[in-house]
């Protein structure tokens, strides 16, 4: 225990291992989904010749580069952050470069997004953005990220649906209904109550008897698999699948630039950096506020060796064909269990690796049981809000619109490149671009060209 707590401070931080280890779990159930759901995702597209990647090495390929990204963030970064194949990026590997070039040459930029990622990391540019943020800014990056997250849970357990007059409704028909939502309900307020008793393991322990009530009612019912979404609650079939790593290794680091273009592959490799790039800082950001690791400039601990891991990170999805891997804002859930250090990433990184060899066990906790965490812990980084100065309309309006499209527009990058925007206009507009650093100047530009892409198109 001694050697635990000097290597990763759980003293220091007001921690213990029984927290690491129970913030860890959270966290591991919270993103388990990602080994299912990126496969899909990626299997989905076609690459330019009409080529598909195979669900299974997907699936090893996925679990894989999640583990060995989130052991280094425990060992290096010494951070509760879990990380595995970024939402959103994956589809832009999918959907935006796989149409134009092979399955290799898509991964190979995604290898030069997280190199990319690592040089700005190393030079201390990226941290230099991250210290140049408002720190009213930073805490409205945390609450859009609550609400965002909130929002994710809401909407992957069909709490919240695409409405038919309105963009959004209650459930999928305007209404509640079927056994999934019901499911939900049960874990929300059972997870809310344990949380307001101050039950240790509240948020783990809610998950777990969920999942037990989800098995029962999808077997004494037959619910439609459908109705659960990714991953129907059923007793697996077997316990162990041996992986297939067919994937590993398959990518061309610049085959994409003469295939789709050096234009096409550009705007590509743009779009993957300067997602991947915001999307970890926001989370980082967001989710280290909630935990209380930044100072009271707002920054973060040990940030460079974080940063520079998110951008290793990347380039080791590439290399295994998972697409990039970035920090997953469900380990705000392990925070809220109490995951302070890297012994709560350590925790989670076994645990992917587990998944391996496990993967049917992955099938077990449906999005109606792992969803509740996602909706307390978004009510719980919502407090952040009262630290954002409102009367001060320099920073309300940049600090509103940065919550606001974060779940608006399902994207963390989004909500911070329009605070950002807004942010350096008032300063302009008012005639005091001094009040602004001037890294915001450039990296607002940068939003603004990335806002621009396709702008004109049609």
């Amino acid at each position: 225990m001694d050697r635990l707590d000097r290597f990763f401070g759980l003293r220091a931080r007001g921690s213990t291992v029984a927290a690491e280890v129970r913030g860890g779990v959270t966290t591991f159930v919270a993103m388990a989904y990602i080994v299912l759901l990126n496969p899909i995702i990626l299997a989905g597209a076609v690459d330019v010749t009409g080529a598909r990647l195979s669900i299974p090495q997907l699936t090893t390929a996925t679990a894989l580069a999640a583990a060995i990204s989130t052991l280094l963030m425990a060992v290096v970064g010494n951070a509760p952050f879990g990380l595995a194949a970024g939402l959103g990026l994956n589809a832009v590997v999918a959907y935006q470069a796989a149409p134009h070039m092979t399955w290799p040459q898509a991964m190979g930029l995604v290898v030069l997004e997280g190199l990319a990622i690592v040089v700005l990391a190393l030079s201390g540019v990226r941290r230099m953005i991250m210290n140049a943020i408002p720190l009213a800014l930073k805490h409205a990056i945390s609450v859009g990220i609550g609400l965002f997250i909130a929002l994710i849970g809401l909407v992957d357990a069909g709490f919240v649906a695409r409405g038919t007059g309105t963009p959004v409704q209650l459930g999928s028909t305007g209404h509640l209904s079927g056994w999934p939502v019901t499911v939900f309900c049960f874990g929300l307020l059972l997870m809310i109550v344990l949380y307001a008793r101050r039950v240790p393991g509240a948020i783990l322990i809610s998950i777990v008897a969920t999942t037990v009530l989800a098995i029962v009612v999808n077997t004494a019912f037959a619910v439609d698999p459908a109705q659960w979404g990714v991953v129907a609650p059923r007793v697996p079939a077997s316990v162990v699948a041996a992986p297939d790593f067919g994937l590993l290794g398959q990518f061309d680091l610049f085959g994409g630039f003469g295939t789709a273009g050096a234009l096409t592959a550009t705007v590509v490799l743009f779009t993957l950096v300067l997602s991947g790039f915001f999307d970890a800082m926001g989370t980082i950001i967001g989710v280290s506020d909630e935990a209380g690791l930044v100072d009271e400039q707002g920054r973060v601990p040990r940030l460079g060796a974080i940063l520079t891991v998110d951008g290793v990170s990347a380039a080791i999805g590439g290399t295994a064909s998972a697409s990039a891997n970035t920090v997953f804002v469900e380990s705000a859930a392990g925070v809220g269990e109490g995951a302070r250090t890297g012994l709560a990433s350590l925790v989670t990184g076994a645990l992917l690796g587990l998944t391996l060899l496990f993967t049917p066990v992955t099938t077990v906790v449906p999005a109606a049981a792992a969803a509740p965490a996602l909706v307390l812990v978004g009510a719980l980084m919502m407090t952040q809000a009262r630290n954002v100065p409102w009367t001060d309309l320099d920073l309300a309006i940049p600090a509103f619109l940065t919550i606001a499209l974060m779940p608006f527009t399902y994207s963390i990058t989004t909500g911070l490149g329009a605070g950002l925007i807004a942010y350096v206009a008032i300063k302009l507009g008012r005639g005091r671009p001094g009040d602004a650093h001037p890294l915001l100047y450039v990296v607002a530009a940068m939003f603004v060209a990335f806002f621009s892409v396709g702008l004109f198109d049609g």
